[in-house]
C-alpha cells in the first residue's frame, strides 16, 4: 500500500445499527448548446427522462451549489427517418429536455473551446494561391459551355 493512500475505516458492526449508504444517483445532466437563443440566465440541460422538475432543482442546488428560479421541461421525439438494410424505420429513443432559470442574476456562457487563430502573412497569401489554382482547375473541368452539356471526349 502506498504511503499517501488511506484506507477507509468502516465503523464496527453493531446489531440493529444502520447500514452503510451512499447515495449516488442513477441521473444524468448534460449542458447542451441550444438550438435557437436563450436568455443569457437560462441554460438548456439533455436529462434522463426519469427525472422531474423536483429532481431537477435539487440536483443543481444540492450536488453544485448553483440557485435555481424556475424549471420547464419538454419531452423531444426522437428523429423516425432512418431505414436499416431491411427497410424498416429505426427510431431514435425520445430524450428530456430541462431549461433551468438560473437565479440571483447568474448567468451562463458556454466557453469557446476552439477559438479562431490569427493568420499570419504567409499563411494569408498561400491560401488565397490556393483558392485562385482551385478556381481555375474547377473551370478547366466545367468544359466548353458551347457544347450544350456533351462531354468533350464524345465528338469529331
Amino acid at each position: 500500500m502506498a504511503a499517501g493512500a488511506r484506507r477507509a475505516v468502516y465503523p464496527l458492526f453493531q446489531r440493529g445499527g444502520p447500514q452503510l449508504r451512499i447515495f449516488r444517483p442513477n441521473f444524468f445532466m448534460l449542458a447542451v448548446r441550444p438550438g435557437v437563443p436563450q436568455p443569457e440566465d437560462t441554460v438548456q440541460f439533455r436529462v434522463s427522462m426519469e427525472m422531474t422538475k423536483v429532481d431537477i432543482r435539487n440536483y443543481l442546488e444540492r450536488i453544485y451549489n448553483v440557485p435555481v428560479a424556475a424549471v420547464r421541461t419538454r419531452i423531444q421525439y426522437g428523429a423516425n427517418n432512418k431505414r436499416n438494410h431491411r427497410n424498416q424505420r429505426v427510431k431514435k429513443p425520445d430524450y428530456k429536455v430541462a431549461y433551468v432559470q438560473l437565479g440571483q442574476g447568474q448567468t451562463f456562457q458556454f466557453p469557446n473551446l476552439f477559438p479562431e487563430k490569427e493568420q499570419d502573412a504567409e499563411t494569408r497569401a498561400f491560401d488565397d494561391y490556393r483558392d485562385k489554382f482551385m478556381e481555375k482547375e474547377k473551370q478547366k473541368q466545367e468544359g466548353d459551355p458551347r457544347r450544350g452539356g456533351v462531354p468533350d471526349w464524345f465528338g469529331l
